[in-house]
């Protein structure tokens, strides 16, 4: 894919395809609007340069070097969402480049462009040391306390009043937690407790069919 300034509009061309407006790819409005802006500014300092009638004088070195240098920021991030690599001629100097994508946006994404961190449900933050030992205990504590609980609970409502009665009692507890526990399990110390209060409504619940059967 190459970039290319046609009049004072940024377009987009490859082998297999036309001339393409950058709204019409799937680059975001702003990234859009951007290689259009940067677009009309070359093609006056182009003109400029020329000796045509541009509203601008002729363009000095340090001026040029900004368009240039922010012609081949937008080409970069172009090669960034498309996730390959683009060919990109300065409008003003005619200098051609290839601009690779970055390497994180290189690796396949998946919906939403969800990092590799959010794969596990109960996931870690970017760059956070993982603390096994003491967020297992944690886990396991919780599990513990909500496991006997709510066992108890439903064990005594099943012998003394009606077995439907503990299965609602159960359901009711349950969907009143799961919000909660769906809403911290990516907060960084929460989530341990999170992810053993949901083992034990797990563990509670075989245990109350035991007790049922």
């Amino acid at each position: 894919m190459e970039l290319r300034v046609r009049g004072d509009r940024a377009v987009l061309t490859s082998e297999e395809t036309n001339e393409v407006a950058p709204e019409n790819l799937p680059l975001g409005a702003d990234l859009a609007a951007a290689l259009h802006e940067w677009a009309r500014v070359a093609a006056a300092m182009r003109r400029a340069s020329m000796g045509q009638r541009s509203g601008l004088t002729e363009p000095g070195e340090d001026v040029v070097g900004v368009v240039s240098r922010r012609g081949h920021q937008l080409a970069r991030r172009v090669a960034s969402e498309m996730r390959i690599p683009v060919h990109y001629r300065d409008p003003v100097t005619e200098i051609a480049t290839v601009v690779v994508p970055n390497a994180e946006a290189s690796q396949p994404r998946g919906p939403r462009h969800a990092s590799p961190h959010g794969t596990r449900l109960f996931r870690r933050t970017p760059g956070e040391p993982t603390p096994w030992g003491t967020g297992l205990t944690v886990s396991v504590f919780f599990a513990a306390v909500v496991f006997v609980g709510l066992l108890a609970l439903t064990s005594t409502l099943a012998r003394g009043v009606n077995g439907w009665v503990a299965v609602a009692a159960a359901i009711a507890i349950s969907g009143g937690m799961a919000p909660s526990l769906w809403l911290g399990r990516h907060v960084p110390i929460l989530r341990w407790v999170c992810l053993g209060a949901a083992a034990g409504l797990v563990a509670s619940w075989v245990g109350l069919l035991f007790v049922l059967l």
